[in-house]
């Protein structure tokens, strides 16, 4: 489907803007991606660190909205939107095959161990839950890349550093929501 995008395309620090087959590629996952990955949960998670930027929530299509800007956001910090974005050469920490970061978001396979569901969702899509599984798969399906960050950031806001010290919540923006809302 074919969509103007023009809240969506704002600048990100000195990242430029989103690319439209990411932006389209966003929305098509929101549109079938599971409501209870949006819904209120007892974790401080991502939905509690951007309230004050993007809030308050007016439903679950809100609530989507809102996670696709951040996803927005986070994408442009982590790799400029590159999918096959590979280790952080500045972290010291990347240094083994489950702490090395991969794929658009910068998610590392060490992420897995916040819940089990992070596990069983690499295990639908490839059969496997080693490290080395978990880059190739989240450079390669873009679906399984969105919905593992999505997932993982409803858990902790202290995987991503641009998240834990919010340094993409300057980059926010509420019409980015509104315009992601009409386009679910």
């Amino acid at each position: 489907m074919s969509r103007a995008f023009t809240a969506c395309k704002q600048i990100i620090k000195n990242r430029g803007a989103a690319p439209d087959a990411f932006l389209n590629e966003l929305i098509d996952w929101a549109i079938n991606a599971p409501d209870e990955i949006f819904l209120p949960n007892s974790a401080h998670d991502i939905y509690s660190s951007v309230v004050s930027d993007l809030g308050p929530w007016r439903g679950t299509k809100h609530r989507k909205a809102v996670m696709l800007e951040v996803l927005r956001v986070l994408g442009g910090f982590e790799s400029s939107w590159d999918w096959n974005e590979g280790v952080d050469q500045n972290n010291p920490g990347s240094n083994t095959p489950c702490t090395e970061e991969a794929g658009i978001f910068q998610c590392s396979g060490n992420s897995m161990s916040f819940d089990p569901s992070l596990k069983q969702l690499l295990i639908a899509v490839s059969g496997k839950t080693d490290c080395d599984t978990f880059r190739h798969v989240t450079k390669d399906n873009h679906k399984f890349a969105i919905e593992y960050c999505a997932r993982l950031i409803r858990l902790t806001v202290n995987h991503h550093g641009p998240i834990k010290h919010k340094k993409i919540n300057k980059w926010l923006r509420k019409e980015a929501v509104e315009e992601f809302e009409n386009f679910l």
